[in-house]
């Protein structure tokens, strides 16, 4: 029976070396990633990507240049792309379904050692305090620096979590849950409008909540419409924004593809009307 055992988990510790990578971040800096599908998108923490020059060093030695395709700096995560194909990628797993003594895998590269594995049990799935009310895997698995973005999987070998930090002895991973939802934002946000915006307070309106363009993606939706980075959108079709969410929900419901954005540009009060042509992305996204 053990010896059954021993081999089903090295098989498991295999798969999950092959998806782990090592991300070199530039001026020192690097941590792990998962390659998250077959034709090279890789996902990490958005804290182990301090430039835009990033390279991943695959299981096998092979290094390719990444570029950043998204950051959530809020959710500590980031998307990268590598020019790569047939690559091993993650199953993701229910991080919902995870119960407290459950046994979890972590695989990582610290101290630059590639493909290192440390097991342990899940303590608790949900919010903690004193944390951003934000969902973390809690585990005591054993996470040196250079685990950061690195896989943390369930015995079946499903990723259910990201590894992010370390606190008070305790493990946090970011659950799976969160990392798909961030990707699907990543298809859907950069291919209506093509922006990168971050969502920021109004302070004089309570409530309300504004995103400023930082990037516009090149013969995008946005571009087309004259959408410029430092551009705060405030609403859409006649709807103010009140929550990080409804962007999105925004581009969603458009009516025949059109969208009629709201925005503030510099420091002028005046509120600026433009329609952004949102349905032909759409469709490429599927």
């Amino acid at each position: 029976g053990s010896r059954m055992l021993g081999d089903a988990f090295g098989e498991v510790t295999e798969r999950l070396r092959r998806i782990t990578v090592h991300v070199l971040a530039g001026g020192g800096s690097s941590g792990s990633g998962v390659v998250w599908s077959e034709d090279g998108q890789v996902v990490t923490n958005a804290h182990v990507i301090q430039e835009s020059r990033v390279q991943v060093e695959l299981w096998n030695g092979r290094r390719l240049a990444a570029r950043v395709r998204k950051t959530d700096r809020r959710r500590d995560l980031a998307s990268l792309q590598v020019d790569a194909d047939g690559l091993a990628s993650a199953i993701p797993g229910d991080s919902e379904a995870l119960r407290p003594g459950e046994l979890v895998i972590a695989v990582g590269s610290p101290y630059g050692f590639i493909g290192a594995v440390s097991t342990g049990v899940v303590h608790s799935v949900g919010a903690l305090a004193g944390l951003a009310a934000r969902p973390w895997v809690v585990s005591d698995v054993r996470l040196a620096p250079g685990n950061s973005g690195g896989p943390l999987a369930n015995a079946q070998g499903q990723i259910v979590g990201l590894n992010t930090m370390i606190a008070g002895g305790l493990a946090l991973a970011i659950p799976s849950k969160s990392v798909v939802h961030f990707l699907a934002r990543t298809a859907s946000g950069q291919a209506y409008l093509g922006v990168t915006a971050r969502p920021v307070p109004l302070a004089r309106d309570t409530g309300r909540v504004g995103f400023l363009v930082l990037e516009i993606s090149p013969q995008s939706a946005a571009e087309r419409a004259s959408l410029l980075p430092g551009d705060l959108l405030v609403g859409a079709a006649g709807r103010p924004f009140r929550s990080a969410e409804d962007l999105e929900h925004a581009l969603h419901s458009n009516h025949g593809g059109q969208l009629e954005l709201e925005f503030r540009r510099g420091s002028s009060k005046q509120i600026r009307k433009v329609v952004a042509q949102v349905a032909q992305e759409a469709v490429r996204a599927a």
